[in-house]
């Protein structure tokens, strides 16, 4: 009977713990609709702005593998499969034929800068997610780079109303020296999560480290909780 009882109380969690991821998503695909209608200011995450061990700066400091590669446009693709229904690989003009998506977000680099308020277009990973149909397997985003970068995400995090394949910078072309032609944005997690020079992205049914969650830093790298390296 007592065993019974418990079955009945964790199945109840369980379904109200779906009932609750299943609202996030909603509400962020909510706000992520109304920025594409142009009905939404961006919001700040936390009511203190800057992160801790954060500073805020009012340049763009340039951090990568050494390697900026010269990618022209018609030579540029970007391949998206994995735990997909419709893998695409896309060339340039394919890419920014796809709805267009700008967003003002903040920046925050493990190294412990901080940029307020950069405006960011290109196309929305909601977007993105919507061509290419992940399946139910899908759990997390591994992101690969023509410099041969990689880094990894938690799908959840990804399907956010911020997060996007940007090639544009505050009105202009993303330069080379900051990932261009295109780079992947995600304002809540520290800056290496976004990958430069996107190339590739793998929906995949596991967890898969990165160049640099291979050597020590977070999997998770949340700013506010200042997930710089792995325990």
């Amino acid at each position: 009977m007592l065993a019974a009882g418990i079955d009945i109380k964790n199945k109840i969690t369980t379904l109200l713990t779906d009932q609750m991821l299943k609202q996030d998503y909603i509400d962020r695909k909510e706000r992520w609709a109304r920025k594409m209608a142009g009905k939404e200011k961006p919001s700040i995450r936390s009511t203190d702005r800057l992160p801790p061990g954060q500073h805020e700066v009012h340049n763009f400091p340039v951090l990568d593998l050494g390697i900026q590669p010269d990618i022209p446009l018609d030579k540029w693709e970007l391949k998206i499969h994995g735990k997909v229904g419709n893998p695409v690989a896309l060339d340039w003009k394919q890419f920014t034929a796809l709805p267009q998506f700008t967003d003002v977000s903040d920046f925050h680099c493990v190294t412990t800068w901080s940029q307020y308020d950069m405006e960011w277009k290109g196309v929305a990973f909601f977007t993105l997610a919507e061509l290419v149909k992940p399946s139910d397997e899908a759990t997390h985003v591994y992101f690969k780079s023509y410099d041969g970068y990689s880094t990894n995400n938690a799908l959840d995090v990804c399907m956010d109303d911020d997060v996007l394949i940007a090639h544009t910078w505050n009105g202009k072309p993303i330069s080379k020296e900051h990932g261009g032609p295109a780079r992947v944005i995600i304002p809540k997690r520290y800056a290496w999560k976004g990958a430069k020079f996107i190339r590739e992205i793998i929906f995949l049914d596991r967890d898969l480290l990165g160049f640099w969650e291979l050597r020590g830093y977070s999997n998770t790298a949340d700013p506010w909780l200042e997930e710089r390296f792995s325990q």
